[in-house]
């Protein structure tokens, strides 16, 4: 299939095919006479998975080299990979969704004390200051 038609189904652009392929992160498709792009079945799935590990935030080289290992056969050897990179995976995304509640912890209690009329110096700078107040 040309690349367009792959880039419809996969629900990207040929650009960014075009992307891997130049970044050396997908081998370059075979050539019709024309010299157009010809991607097999097994280029699809293979684009197909480095991109959904990109979906979900895998650096694109290792996006890339599991994608290469599935298309090598060891897919098994993927899935298992892939275990425990999900597993660390969840863990910074359970430590960033902590830091994004206290973060919004933090500006709603500034929104209602501006409300108030409290001076935006005084409650942003407060808490650092008092753990420096506090050190002394």
């Amino acid at each position: 299939m040309r690349i367009s038609t792959l880039a419809q189904q996969l629900g990207t652009t040929p650009h960014a095919i075009r992307f891997y392929e130049r970044r050396g992160l997908v081998p370059a498709p075979g050539r019709t006479r024309n010299r157009y792009r010809e991607y097999s079945k097994a280029d699809a799935e293979r684009i197909r998975l480095l991109i959904g590990l990109r979906q979900l935030d895998f650096p694109l080289e290792q996006a890339a080299e599991l994608a290469t290992m599935c298309a090598a056969g060891r897919c098994d050897q993927v899935s298992q990979e892939l275990q425990m990179l999900v597993a660390g995976k969840r863990r910074q995304l359970e430590r960033r969704v902590a830091e994004m509640q206290f973060l919004d912890q933090r500006l709603a209690h500034l929104s209602g004390q501006l409300e108030v009329g409290a001076t935006p110096r005084t409650l942003i700078n407060l808490e650092k200051e008092d753990k420096h107040a506090h050190a002394l």
